[in-house]
């Protein structure tokens, strides 16, 4: 639940604020339809990652290696909402599997940077591309959406994980 803190001088306070409650039927509507949209996302994504099991664990890493490494495994944890020892057994598998690579921190002698190599760019980009084709498949089976409506979701899904919706 949310907080509120109200603060005269040194003297603060800490109130459990109620989540908002829809107030019009829009606000219910939108409500409603934010919840089908978490709702069929995550089927999506199931349903993707179940095409190719072996590899969909390691694809969150790999992909966040690709998006912002080289990084330590302590930002993989942070990115990943997992703790770091769970982020260090998943960084060592990729690293037996030639996936990842670790180098040494250039401003920290204790720890090391993680980076892909070139086996993982191609087994990153192998499987979107495979995922791309899994959901274009679907796109183009049922006909009813043009290449703009598939702009427009990516552009929500897009601002809604970067908090810019």
């Amino acid at each position: 639940m949310p907080v509120a803190f109200t603060c005269i001088g040194k003297l603060c306070s800490v109130e459990l604020v109620p989540p908002s409650t829809p107030t019009t039927d829009v606000d219910a509507d939108v409500t409603r339809l934010a919840g089908e949209l978490v709702t069929a996302a995550s089927r999506l994504v199931r349903q993707v990652r179940r095409s190719s099991p072996q590899v969909a664990p390691a694809l969150r890493v790999l992909a966040m290696l690709d998006d912002h490494g080289p990084i330590t495994v302590g930002r993989v944890a942070e990115l990943d909402g997992t703790s770091q020892p769970t982020a260090t057994a998943a960084v060592r598998g990729l690293v037996r599997q030639g996936w990842v690579q670790r180098t040494p921190h250039p401003d920290d002698a204790r720890s090391t940077l993680l980076g892909l190599t070139p086996a993982g760019r191609s087994t990153l980009a192998e499987q979107r591309r495979r995922n791309a084709a899994l959901v274009r498949d679907r796109l183009v089976a049922a006909g009813r959406h043009s290449p703009d409506d598939l702009a427009r979701a990516v552009d929500l899904l897009r601002a809604l994980t970067e908090g810019t919706a």
